[in-house]
């Protein structure tokens, strides 16, 4: 199960010194911070500089790359009844 980080979204891990998470959410997967929704257990966990990239193991089944476009803006998620629950 190998999945590529685009180069672009390192970057912007890096330059933001957080933890992100690839997770399920209404429009499919979603690149958010892991204040918005925190890894789980059983999650893949990418070292990225001083930061992790968590992929949940039910999107690393579908996806082959993570890419700037599965960031989820702040009205997304607004919308999205995934990231109420826990």
């Amino acid at each position: 199960m190998e999945i590529t980080v685009d180069e672009d979204v390192k970057k912007m891990i890096m330059e933001e010194k957080r933890d992100y998470r690839v997770c399920t959410a209404c429009m499919g997967p979603a690149l958010v911070p892991t204040t918005v929704k925190e890894p789980k257990q059983s999650d893949l966990k990418y070292q990225i500089g001083d930061n992790f990239l968590y992929i949940s193991r039910i999107q690393a089944m579908y996806i082959s790359r993570v890419t700037m476009d599965m960031i989820y803006e702040d009205e997304d998620i607004d919308a999205c009844p995934a990231f109420y629950y826990k």
